[in-house]
């Protein structure tokens, strides 16, 4: 140890400090953001940043948030995973506005701009990551001069740029399916085939049903073929469809708010196919993730997760299930491949999110019991708390994703 090294060895001994702390770097932080807003709808959407490092003495506690402008209507989708550049979309629905929010700096957190309508679309509501770093946005509507956001059956797909501008636009409308709703929920992009996959359902309760899928072309937004999906011989399970999740196999499965997993499959050729390959009990299942061979899924009637096998993706086979508690409704769920943990956020009146550990030989789920509020329940508590911003209250958290 050179002479100057031992001095600030002594010097931090004197001040009471680790002498290692003068020759190792503290470890980078690793940090979970969820997308919360007031259940009063009185306050403003922010972002929670959670310490998610399973090493760190501070596991599982708020670190900061970072507040919006926007009274909470309908805090939704943020982007499922975080990209490279760390600036973030997050949504709220029913404001149609959008935020992009600066995560470089995983401590201070900021809002770097927001969007409402762009290129004569209204209420995005997913967002995908194209190879370029733009984003490819989902708009549920047209936008009428009328002001009636319900006017209509389509809406269009909206590349943007982190600085929230339009790059290019495309309507999901479609003369061979005039009487179909062409609202596109969501989406999957798979540039080595230069498709992208769409939804279509609304989000609005009086709208009709959604049944249909879309396949466009990445290179140039073309919209090449609408179908409908496949019913399973008269069985519910492919009204409104949802999330699309790419396969293992390179086919892409979609969760319906029905509860059915749908199989596309063929897409680059000019005859797409869909097959219902799995039904779970109940309605209102929300977004699911895959990590390797395991569909992992939401299912609110069972108030937790259940993991499908997909290695035969034809005939995925439940491998295991999760019941988290009674009170709970499952919705959103999130993967960290850096800790190898699943995130779950619902609904209920206890508005809280659950840390979760899947064994990948197994498909079991586990509560990671570590990650805990100050009085030892499993999960983060978002109810009666005072947030770094100033505000006391409950919130409902939506969203959430990882850093990298």
């Amino acid at each position: 140890m050179s002479q100057v090294a031992s001095g600030l060895v002594l010097a931090l001994l004197v001040l009471g400090l680790p002498a290692h702390a003068a020759e190792k770097p503290a470890a980078p932080g690793h940090y979970l953001f969820a997308w919360a807003g007031d259940v009063s709808h009185k306050s403003n959407d922010f972002l929670a940043v959670i310490d998610a490092d399973p090493d760190s003495v501070s596991y599982g506690q708020l670190i900061t948030t970072a507040v919006t402008d926007q009274v909470s209507m309908q805090v939704h989708h943020t982007e499922y995973t975080m990209p490279e550049g760390a600036l973030l979309f997050a949504n709220d629905h029913l404001a149609g506005r959008t935020f992009i929010f600066d995560l470089r700096d995983p401590l201070s957190p900021k809002v770097a701009g927001s969007f409402a309508d762009m290129a004569g679309y209204i209420h995005p509501h997913s967002f995908l990551r194209l190879p370029n770093g733009h984003v490819l946005a989902s708009f549920q509507h047209m936008q009428h001069t009328g002001g009636d956001i319900h006017m209509g059956n389509s809406g269009g797909l909206v590349e943007i740029d982190d600085e929230g501008q339009v790059i290019r636009a495309a309507s999901s409308a479609d003369p061979a399916f005039p009487d179909a709703l062409l609202m596109p929920y969501s989406l999957v992009v798979l540039p080595e085939i230069d498709r992208v996959v769409v939804t279509n359902s609304s989000m609005h309760d009086e709208d009709p049903r959604g049944h249909t899928y879309q396949v466009w072309r990445l290179s140039d937004l073309k919209l090449l073929k609408t179908e409908y999906f496949d019913t399973g011989g008269r069985r519910y399970g492919e009204i409104d469809p949802e999330e699309p999740r790419r396969g293992p196999d390179g086919s892409v499965f979609v969760q319906t708010l029905a509860c059915g997993i749908e199989r596309i499959t063929d897409i680059a050729t000019k005859h797409p196919k869909s097959q219902l390959v799995h039904v779970f009990p109940g309605a209102y299942c929300g977004v699911p993730t895959i990590v390797g061979h395991y569909l992992i899924q939401s299912v609110r009637v069972t108030h937790g997760l259940i993991v499908l096998d997909i290695s035969n993706p034809s005939k995925p086979v439940e491998v295991s299930r999760l019941t988290i508690e009674e009170e709970f409704l499952p919705h959103w769920t999130g993967w960290d491949a850096r800790t190898q943990r699943l995130v779950v956020t619902g609904y209920g009146d206890d508005h809280r999110l659950f840390m979760l550990k899947l064994d990948q030989a197994t498909g079991v789920l586990t509560m990671d019991t570590a990650f805990h509020d100050a009085g030892g329940k499993p999960g983060f508590s978002f109810d009666d708390r005072q947030w770094p911003h100033g505000w006391k209250g409950s919130a409902n958290p939506h969203g959430v994703v990882f850093s990298r």
